[in-house]
């Protein structure tokens, strides 16, 4: 029987950080190189099939999209990064250990029913190497508003010729195809596209997660007089454009926050710098953000041709230990199909310091690393 719990809520504060790379590298670049940050660098956060019927088509996922967002973060006295940590409130504000912190599903306000990670293990998706296409509809249907992030779906070079006729069928019938499939532990309802040859998926909300007119309070339309559309169509004709202009889309906020940062640095006024950091830890396989560069859509198009991919070339500092073989890569790509709890038992047992506050990528890393 599920345990239920009453309990003050733990409080999380500020904490000083160890200097990540980025940070180390950070103080000894200009402010705008946030912008040369923004270099298409992407590498497969997922590798599987397509499936329906009897069609099976390998591909493998790419992020559509870079992380971006305004490089601020909160920092000590000495310039050293702060991070949170978790703390109790009846104990003098004493930081929390990794397994003193449990999981609570909210019943009722203030009410909580614990649940534990063997629990949450039993009830996470199947692990499956499959996105299994269980309808087709007009994919003028698939309202964007749906959409939560975009993918790239490249093929195998191997099986290129299936891939061609599934995005041609589909573009050419004007289809999208609805899916399922499991990435990182997780389910994620997909719409895939094709165009132009290329498919790209994007995973989808919920079905409860999206309000409606009524829901917020629209009221019902009403007649418009036919004079006032023609007048308002006359003002929207004014500024009509055949296609967007990307070069529209800037963040102003971003760009004058850089501007500010480079002015006051090149006068030296309130810059501080970070301690460095001693050693570079490797970025984790599903990282999309970093690790190799890739021209996306060149490499899709290498794949569809039917030769070999293009072999990315790996960012700065990214190099092969000393002694890494085959077989550590292999062992590297097994972390990636473990659980959480069960990286965190690996944790434990090599003794690595911080694991409880470990995200999953940051448990492989440190795992390959003690390893």
């Amino acid at each position: 029987m599920p345990r239920s719990a009453k309990r003050g809520r733990a409080k999380s504060k500020p904490r000083k950080a160890e200097p990540s790379p980025k940070d180390a590298k950070a103080k000894d670049a200009k402010p705008s190189d946030a912008a040369a940050a923004d270099a298409p660098v992407a590498r497969a956060v997922w590798s599987g099939s397509i499936t329906f019927g009897l069609v099976t088509v390998p591909v493998e996922l790419y992020s559509a999209t870079r992380r971006r967002g305004l490089p601020l973060r909160m920092l000590g006295p000495e310039g050293v990064p702060l991070s949170r940590e978790y703390v109790c409130p009846e104990e003098e504000d004493r930081p929390l250990e990794g397994d003193e912190i449990e999981r609570g599903y909210e019943v009722r306000d203030g009410e909580f029913v614990l649940v534990s990670d063997e629990e949450l293990e039993a009830i996470s998706p199947r692990r499956s190497r499959d996105i299994e296409l269980v309808r087709f509809v007009d994919r003028a249907a698939i309202d964007p508003s749906w959409f939560v992030r975009p993918y790239f779906l490249v093929p195998d070079a191997d099986q290129s010729k299936a891939y061609r006729l599934l995005a041609e069928t589909m573009e050419r019938t004007g289809r999208a195809a609805l899916a399922h499939f499991v990435m990182r532990g997780k389910g994620y309802p997909v719409a895939i596209f094709a165009d132009r040859g290329v498919l790209r998926a994007e995973t989808l909300r919920y079905g409860d997660e999206l309000r409606s007119a009524e829901d917020v309070g629209l009221p019902a339309p009403d007649d418009v007089d036919a004079k006032r559309v023609a007048r308002m169509r006359r003002a929207i004709d004014a500024l009509a454009a055949d296609a967007l202009d990307e070069s529209e889309l800037v963040d102003e906020g971003a760009r004058r926050l850089r501007d500010v940062a480079e002015r006051k640095r090149a006068r030296g006024e309130d810059v501080v710098e970070a301690p460095a950091a001693e050693e570079e830890a490797p970025a984790a396989a599903g990282d999309s953000e970093g690790g190799e560069v890739v021209d996306l859509l060149a490499l899709i198009r290498q794949r569809l041709q039917g030769g070999a991919a293009p072999r990315p070339k790996r960012a700065a500092g990214r190099k092969r230990g000393e002694g890494e073989d085959e077989r550590g890569a292999t062992r590297g790509a097994a972390l990636q199909d473990e659980t959480k709890q069960a990286l965190l038992e690996r944790a434990k047992q090599l003794d690595i310091p911080g694991r409880s506050r470990m995200t999953r990528d940051e448990l492989i890393a440190s795992i390959r690393r003690a390893s």
